[in-house]
Order: structure tokens, then C-alpha cells, then sequence
């Protein structure tokens, strides 16, 4: 998508910053309509109200957003993030767009590499899972396992449906199966860690990390006072589209996922395919901004994201405490391949 977006963006803040293609920096251009729309919220915030060219006033409108947003997201190392502002081809009002510049496995931290008991981990995975896809474009490992049913079994979970889609519609040898993965085989190469029935409840976690998942979950809870139509983070496929045609050529997968490379390094690459080779779908949120009054609206729900990566954040850069005093709930069994990969 990123490349889709710079034809009609003004990127006026995040990791990368880059003037708007429409507006010429080297003639004095009448403001495009987003300069226009952030420009009246920057001079409500302006100290100087003295007068500009409108090569100035570009310039400042920039500089007093670019200095807004990153102040809100710079605290955010885990994952790259990009504000553009989008120009509607319909004549529509313009549109902030967070784009994930991200791609490939979310580093997990000690989740999928320390030495802390599996219960811990997997319970902080699957409070990953259940939160994170609020403002990330993010899939899971049930978004894999589904991908690969359709594309290998026709649909098919279990094995023995799958062994037959696997006759009927890929012409496999009845007799021989041994060089077809099955829907078991792929579930059991599955880390511990990643099986939410091996996690702890919260009065088997230590106090330190029941408050990290706390706050996570806190925080996720915030953002659900939001209406779903309405802040930074609420992605809608067809406004997407009025402001970026082309999107719906892109991957239906995004750019992020929540699945270790170890051990699903060849599952990944079949399934991210053809995002890397058609684009991925990789807004985190797109909003209108039909008026001025818009704009405050949608920094406070930036801001409310933003507090709830913190705390993601602050969870996978945790270090969990010895766990001699904490005594563990029975971990699921796994097949001697998975378990040798969570030890």
C-alpha cells in the first residue's frame, strides 16, 4: 500500500516525512485541501499570528502536525508507524491514514525467547492475540492455519477431510500421503507458548506480570469507548477506497503477524506471497475529516492507541521474575517436535 498512498498523500508525519506530490514546494501553489482543513487547526494552536506566504504557511502547517504526532508516537519502537494525509479523487474532504510500515513476525520478546515458565508466556501471547488486532493490521496463527485449509484442503480442519480433498482435488496418491502436510501436522509444530490452554490464570502469574496484562487489557478496553466508525484506528475498506484506488488489488492478509518464523518460516512465505508481490493492506486506520473540529477528535483517539502500544510494549520488553515461587498449571501435551521447540 505504501506505494499506493504516495500518490495522493501529503506524508505530514511519522517515521518518514515527505512534502504532498500536489503541492509544489517551489511555486507559490494555492494549499491543497488537507493543508487547508490542519491548517486551520494549527492557527488555533498558534502563539504568532503573523502573516505568511503560503509557502510559509506549508511549511508551518507541517511542522506543527508532524510535531503533534510525534509526539504521541515516538515513544513507540516496537512497530513503525506513518501518518499520511490523503486527498479524496471524489472531491470528498481529505483523510488521515496511519500507515504500518512494518512487515513480517512482531518481535516478541521474551515471549517466544526467554526462559520463563510456558504458562507465563502463553498467557501473554494470547493476551496479544486477543488485543492487538484493535490497532495493528495483524493476523494470528487461526488467520494462517485458515489460509493454508483453503488453499492445501479445500476448507477442510480435520485430517481425515483433508485427506480426502487432498485425493479428490489435488490428485494425491491414495496409498502414499506421507509428502502431504495434514491440518494435525501443522497444529503440532505449534511452540507451548502459543496454545492458549497452556495459559496460567492470573493468580498462577507472578504480580508484576498480571499487572503488565492488566494494563493491556485496560487499555484495550479504553479504546472500545470508542465508536466504531469514528478515530485514528478504526479502518473502513470502502473509505479506504475512495481515498486509494487500487487497494482492493492488494493481499488480503496485512503486513503483520503475531506468528514465529520458528517454525513456520515456509507457511509464512506462501501465504505473504503475494502481499509482497501485489501490496499489502497495511492501513491501520483511516478517518475523513469533513471539518476543523474533526482533528482534535481524532489526535485524542491517536493518543488512546497510542497508550495502548505502550502497553504492549511495555509487556513483550518485560523480564518475568525467577518463577521458583510461582507454581504453574499443567501445560497441554504437544508432539515431541513442538515441545522440543518451546524448550
Amino acid at each position: 500500500m505504501a506505494d499506493l498512498a504516495s500518490d495522493l498523500a501529503g506524508d505530514l508525519a511519522g517515521r518518514a516525512v515527505a512534502l504532498s506530490p500536489d503541492v509544489p514546494a517551489i511555486f507559490d501553489a494555492p494549499l491543497a485541501p488537507h493543508h487547508r482543513v490542519i491548517g486551520r487547526w494549527a492557527a488555533s494552536r498558534a502563539q504568532d499570528a503573523s502573516a505568511r506566504t503560503r509557502f510559509e504557511a506549508r511549511r508551518h502547517i507541517e511542522a506543527v502536525f508532524d510535531a503533534a504526532v510525534r509526539e504521541i508516537l515516538d515513544p513507540i519502537d516496537i512497530i513503525d508507524l506513518r501518518i499520511a494525509v490523503l486527498n479524496s479523487e471524489a472531491d470528498g474532504p481529505p483523510a488521515i491514514a496511519i500507515i504500518c510500515d512494518s512487515m513480517g513476525q512482531l518481535d516478541l520478546g521474551w515471549i517466544e525467547t526467554g526462559d520463563a515458565p510456558t504458562a507465563w508466556r502463553a498467557a501473554a501471547y494470547r493476551a496479544l492475540e486477543q488485543t492487538l488486532g484493535r490497532v495493528l493490521p495483524v493476523f494470528s496463527y487461526q488467520d494462517l492455519f485458515d489460509e493454508m485449509s483453503m488453499y492445501y484442503w479445500e476448507g477442510e480442519i480435520d485430517d481425515e477431510a483433508a485427506r480426502r480433498s487432498l485425493i479428490a482435488c489435488h490428485g494425491a496418491d491414495a496409498v502414499d500421503l506421507d509428502g502431504h502436510m495434514l491440518p494435525s501436522q501443522l497444529n503440532e509444530r505449534r511452540p507451548g507458548w502459543m496454545i492458549a490452554a497452556n495459559a496460567a490464570p492470573p493468580s498462577r502469574l507472578p504480580a508484576a506480570l498480571r499487572r503488565k496484562l492488566a494494563d493491556v487489557r485496560a487499555a484495550r478496553e479504553v479504546l472500545g469507548t470508542l465508536l466504531p466508525e469514528a478515530g485514528a484506528w478504526h479502518f473502513d475498506f470502502e473509505v479506504a477506497s475512495a481515498y486509494l484506488p487500487g487497494i482492493e488489488e492488494c493481499a488480503s492478509l496485512p503486513p503483520l503477524t503475531l506468528v514465529p518464523f520458528v517454525p513456520f518460516a515456509r507457511e509464512l512465505d506462501d501465504v505473504m506471497r503475494s502481499g509482497m508481490e501485489m501490496g499489502f493492506t497495511d492501513i491501520a486506520g483511516i478517518c475523513p475529516l469533513p471539518d476543523v473540529a474533526c482533528i482534535d477528535d481524532w489526535f485524542a483517539s491517536l493518543r488512546l492507541g497510542a497508550q495502548f502500544l505502550l502497553t504492549v510494549q511495555n509487556l513483550i520488553r518485560f523480564d518475568p521474575p525467577k518463577a521458583r515461587s510461582h507454581p504453574c498449571p499443567t501445560i497441554a501435551p504437544t508432539s515431541k517436535r513442538a515441545a522440543a521447540v518451546s524448550s
